[in-house]
């Protein structure tokens, strides 16, 4: 069978049963209308909210202390350090399985998690298994921190503004998950600016407190060498060996001792001033973002596919008589490709 014959009778085939065909492109677009009229909506809100966190100053307070203490080149201030990142921490498995160990008063004072598994066996796909919830608290709340990461997002705009995005099927259970995720995360951020504030501090308290006790061997050296290397002339003239070693090191290390008492008075500064840090500016209110699958991309999908499919369903026997027949006649070419190359040889042999 030729490429043309079966182009021929391909054409004639779907003509003789395009009536067929479009039946059941009607069939599975009936099929995919009703299938997504059974997905359930998603309901979604963003919350922009504010960290009230600071950056590297330049010109801060410490920063013109230090220059003037003359510990301003050799010593790094404590605000050029790396930020506590909030994302990371809004991300984390600790604020995921705080967020869902938390009760809800007005759903029967159930964990999170526990309606996260609910919501997710009544909306599952029809191929999905069902999920059964854990024996206990503890693997409840594991689980339930599973379930939560791809239900929400925490990154930062282009404005700075952190925004946390929650998504549910349950229109009921979106406000409140989100407020739980803003406290949580607002919640352990404070807390670890204020651990990595003492931390701080705690520090540059020790560092100062080293580099005071060299200076004060510097000052016992230097006056013990007073002591006992001073020299009387009988023309009254004194004089003393040359300190100029133990005055240099010491004037470096009270460059250093100057500029860890203002990291430290900088450590202390921010000890002081950590506070709540987060001021909600969009509250995860009403109205909600809903996501619903077009019908219409349904129907058409399935009409589509159910053509296709029917089609080839159609032509199934005429394409495989035509590839049954290439391939037998690229058998029979291999075949008769010996045959020749020995009557070649023959004549060869002959003419000599």
């Amino acid at each position: 069978m030729t490429s043309q014959i079966f182009i021929i009778k391909t054409i004639e085939k779907l003509r003789k049963f395009k009536f067929l065909i479009l039946l059941c492109g009607v069939i599975f677009a009936a099929l995919l209308y009703f299938y997504s009229t059974n997905i359930a909506k998603t309901y979604t809100v963003t919350s922009s909210v504010f960290p009230l966190t600071s950056g590297p100053d330049k010109n801060s307070a410490t920063s013109k202390i230090s220059e003037l203490l003359g510990g301003g080149g050799g010593t790094k201030s404590l605000t050029e350090e790396a930020n506590v990142n909030i994302e990371e921490v809004g991300r984390s498995k600790k604020t995921r399985e705080a967020v869902v160990s938390e009760r809800l008063p007005e759903f029967n004072n159930k964990y999170i998690a526990d309606l996260l598994y609910d919501e997710y066996n009544l909306h599952k796909k029809f191929y999905a298994p069902k999920l059964i919830k854990p024996a206990t608290d503890s693997a409840l709340i594991k689980e339930g921190a599973l379930l939560l990461k791809s239900l929400y997002s925490v990154k930062f705009n282009k404005n700075n503004l952190l925004e946390i995005t929650y998504t549910s099927t349950n229109e009921k259970l979106v406000t409140p998950i989100s407020y739980v995720l803003i406290d949580k995360i607002s919640r352990f951020y404070t807390e670890l600016k204020v651990k990595k504030a003492q931390f701080d501090f705690d520090f540059t308290e020790k560092k100062v407190d080293s580099l005071d006790k060299v200076l004060n061997k510097y000052d016992k050296s230097i006056i013990k060498q007073n002591n006992t290397t001073l020299f009387v002339r009988p023309n009254k003239l004194e004089y003393v060996i040359p300190q100029e070693n133990l005055q240099t090191e010491k004037i470096q290390v009270l460059a250093q001792r100057n500029g860890a008492a203002s990291n430290r008075e900088e450590a202390l500064w921010r000890k002081q001033k950590v506070t709540p840090i987060i001021e909600i500016l969009d509250k995860p209110d009403p109205p909600f973002v809903i996501g619903k699958p077009s019908k219409i991309i349904y129907i058409i999908v399935g009409f589509i596919l159910g053509c296709i499919l029917s089609s080839l369903l159609f032509l199934s026997g005429l394409i495989y008589r035509f590839i049954n027949n290439l391939a037998s006649e690229a058998i029979k070419e291999k075949l008769a490709e010996p045959k020749n190359n020995i009557a070649e040889e023959t004549n060869v042999i002959n003419n000599i």
